[in-house]
């Protein structure tokens, strides 16, 4: 009997075991876990596109700053301001590059899901969009980077080579003409797009008006390939209104606060930074419109404890006044109340006098009704914004210097005044309520204005220059000025640059790229004169 129960026991133990075996797979399963085969691409354009628009601390730390659209007198932004460093900013100088590749490695994994999926033919071109929207940015900034073996670490890449940059702008030509022709309003619309919400229509629109983008970086060194593209891009159709801009609203409340208006929400920042003399001077002597609308001088001093910080300031146009770039709080000959022009008193506010600690709040700031919040509350804390990454207006005026050049891009006249009616309208687009210009005003303007073919060149560059900086791309600021050389901007000197005292052309490479990628990094500073140096032009910069 004792046998018979013991056997018995064994048996029981082996059929369990079977059972457990034959089941093991099934039951160590995550139900919740997600797989190529079921996970929806459309997931990752989203994703892509607030990484790709996430750029606060890059574009104002260096390029608002080197373009001369923003200044500062702070340590923090007189890394940019002066061409110094102040504390560690290896992190900065690699924003560009990491925040890039990220969102690029988002795009080849839409591409990796929807290649030779019937019902993603859309999404897949949309991809390739992207991937030459977020990449131009990145080799702008530091030239030879990877391209053709970007985010291919399933395939077992994993230290790409840095492709040069001339083969990279081909590249991104030869990509989006391919992706453009395949998109097709008849097939699938993406459902996660925060610039279109899937519209294809728009999507072409976009996608030509980069090609515009692209492929006038050419204009210094083959002129030829710039022209070819322009005029393609323009016969398939490039932006028609402000309403196909593209852009991302962001949420700080949400964790999107590393955008580049929400990055000024902290305290510390917003009242940091104000708008340059460079930019105000310009556009006080054209008498435009849009100064009411972006500037503002504090009712308080420019101190972090005066609370007069966080409220309304004084925007008339009359009172403006824009912080000359290079100047600092120390007391020396590089005080900033030791700069010429110097304001005694704050317009908005004459009690403040010239020995005020903090003097900045004599200087203007980007409005904080108009850039730190899309609703009616003044708090810049917390609220969400808008980051445009490209415009009609930037369009226009791109094929109005086209036009200028000779190539069949139509009328530059028409391309340029329709750009600066397009430039006023399009800030209402960060707050419908606080910076509206209206239509009137806008055509009046234009026609107070009109494109002079002896200096078109110079007047559509400046206007290039304001309107990328009252729309905060600073990127773009910075990029036109190292292609054209306007406006003509005066080299901040100080002790302790960087660089040479001239202004820089590219950011070095991240540091970590010496012990992540150092075969392919040493080859790529080569091409660089000078080195991996902030003074180093990239190949399209001549």
């Amino acid at each position: 009997m004792k046998k018979r129960l013991i056997y018995s026991g064994f048996c029981l133990a082996a059929a369990l075991v079977s059972g457990c075996t034959k089941d093991f797979t099934k039951i160590n399963t995550n139900p919740n876990a997600t797989s190529a085969a079921v996970f929806n691409p459309n997931f990752l354009l989203a994703q892509a596109q607030i990484q790709y628009s996430q750029t606060g601390y890059d574009q104002l730390l260096y390029q608002s700053m080197w373009s001369q659209s923003l200044a500062s007198t702070y340590d923090y932004y007189g890394n940019g301001d002066k061409y110094i460093y102040k504390g560690s900013f290896n992190d900065y100088k690699a924003r560009v590059y990491n925040s890039g590749y990220d969102a690029e490695s988002l795009v080849q994994e839409m591409k990796n899901l929807t290649d030779g999926k019937a019902e993603y033919a859309n999404l897949n071109k949309i991809a390739s969009i992207m991937k030459v929207f977020i990449l131009q940015r990145v080799t702008d900034a530091y030239g030879d980077v990877p391209y053709s073996e970007a985010g291919m670490a399933k395939q077992g890449i994993f230290t790409p080579k840095f492709d040069k940059q001339q083969d990279i702008y081909n590249a991104m030509l030869t990509e989006l003409d391919a992706a453009l022709t395949g998109l097709d309003a008849a097939k699938d619309k993406p459902s996660s797009d925060l610039f279109y919400t899937g519209d294809i229509t728009k999507w072409k629109k976009l996608g030509y008006s980069l090609m515009v983008r692209v492929a006038m970086r050419l204009t210094k060194v083959d002129a030829a390939t710039a022209q070819k593209y322009v005029e393609k891009a323009y016969a398939a159709g490039t932006m028609t209104s402000i309403d196909d801009n593209a852009k991302v609203k962001t949420d700080n409340a949400n964790g999107n606060a590393n955008s580049t208006i929400n990055a000024l929400t902290v305290p510390d920042d917003f009242r940091e930074v104000r708008w340059s003399k460079t930019l105000i001077d310009y556009m006080q002597t054209t008498a435009d419109p849009r100064i009411s609308a972006i500037a503002e001088i504090s009712s308080g001093t420019g101190k972090a404890a005066n609370s007069n910080e966080t409220v309304p300031g004084n925007n008339d146009a009359s009172v403006q006044h824009g912080m000359p770039n290079g100047y600092d709080l120390n007391g020396g000959a590089t005080d900033i109340s030791k700069a010429p022009g110097y304001p005694g008193t704050s317009p908005a506010d004459p009690s403040v006098k010239d020995d005020a600690p903090a003097p900045d709040g004599k200087y203007s700031r980007p409005r904080l009704q108009v850039y730190y919040t899309s609703t009616t509350s003044v708090n810049p804390v917390d609220k969400s914004g808008i980051n445009m990454l490209l415009t009609y207006g930037e369009t226009e005026l791109l094929l109005a210097e086209a036009a200028t050049r000779g190539w069949n891009t139509g009328s530059a006249a028409t391309h340029y005044a329709n750009a600066l009616v397009a430039n006023q309208l399009e800030l209402a687009q960060f707050n419908g309520s606080a910076a509206v210009i209206s239509n009137t005003t806008a055509a009046t303007y234009a026609a107070a204005h009109p494109l002079v073919p002896a200096t078109a060149l110079q007047q559509i560059n400046m206007e290039y220059y304001v309107e990328t900086s009252s729309t905060f791309i600073h990127n773009e600021t910075w990029a036109n000025w190292r292609r054209t050389g306007i406006p003509v901007l005066t080299p901040v000197k100080y002790v302790g640059q960087f660089t040479d005292g001239s202004i820089p052309r590219r950011i070095v490479y991240p540091v970590t790229l010496i012990t992540t990628n150092g075969t392919n990094y040493s080859a790529a500073i080569k091409n660089l004169t000078g080195g991996d140096v902030f003074t180093a032009r990239v190949w399209w910069d001549k």
